[in-house]
């Protein structure tokens, strides 16, 4: 046996065959065919449909007996296509701000409580961030996250603060109040700033993409050494930040 087959969970890898064989169909489907394709009992077939019907990954007919993709599958699948039209989207920009300072350029969601890396590009030099596709990191401690944190309603943003908040380093802020204060400022020059509170000796500059609404969508940040971030340099980076991010929603809201 493959090492890593020991920590597969065998129903949990059946009951994902059985939704993927319901999503390429295309079509509600019955019991009898599900379990014939998959060479599966079909009380067990049954059981594994049943959960996946409650759970909102599966939807099933009483009145024809068929089973079909749930709203809770179509949901992600949405949400994987937005992820991928905002990556096409920013992509340009990014790339220019990457060649342009040769620093490393984030692009960030909310997910979970955390921000979500969906997009880096870093730089060629010797001393980079330690970010990486995929990674989180924690909304307060951050430039990508305060700039979204920024521009949400204080009930909503005070959500996505109430659990315990993370001391990455000597700097990180993590008392509300303090927070708030600093969001406020966020909101009344549209950049956020934090100068090592994630990872020590780093400064990230971030601005939020929004939409029509003014609601954050994601964010893109320029995270580098300290030392290199001299003021007229970070006043550059700023003006380029946002006039990135103001390219990037205005392609969002284009049909």
């Amino acid at each position: 046996m493959d090492a890593d087959e020991r920590y597969i969970v065998g129903p949990v890898m059946k009951a994902l065959k059985v939704l993927d064989a319901i999503a390429e169909k295309g079509h509600p489907v019955s019991l009898t065919t599900v379990a014939a394709e998959l060479g599966l009992p079909k009380t067990s077939t049954f059981r594994y449909l049943r959960t996946l019907s409650a759970a909102g990954f599966a939807s099933y007919d009483p009145a024809s007996d068929r089973y079909a993709v749930g709203t809770r599958f179509r949901a992600l699948a949405t949400a994987d296509k937005s992820i991928q039209r905002l990556r096409a989207l920013a992509l340009p920009a990014l790339a220019a701000l990457n060649r342009e300072f040769n620093e490393t350029i984030n692009l960030a969601v909310i997910a979970d409580h955390q921000v979500a890396y969906i997009d880096i590009l870093e730089s060629t030099r010797a001393l980079r961030m330690q970010a990486r596709v995929g990674s989180r990191d924690p909304l307060h401690s951050t430039a990508l996250g305060k700039a979204m944190l920024a521009h949400l309603p204080v009930e909503e943003r005070g959500a996505l603060l109430s659990h315990a908040l993370a001391q990455r380093t000597l700097r990180t802020i993590t008392e509300l109040r303090v927070i708030e204060r600093q969001l406020q400022e966020v909101a009344r020059t549209g950049v956020a700033i934090e100068i090592g509170e994630n990872e020590e000796g780093t400064m990230c500059i971030g601005v939020a993409i929004l939409d029509e609404g003014r609601r954050p969508l994601a964010a893109i940040s320029l995270s580098a050494p300290e030392r290199r971030i001299t003021d007229p340099l970070r006043e550059r980076v700023v003006a380029r930040l946002k006039e990135a991010a103001a390219a990037i929603s205005e392609g969002l809201l284009q049909p």
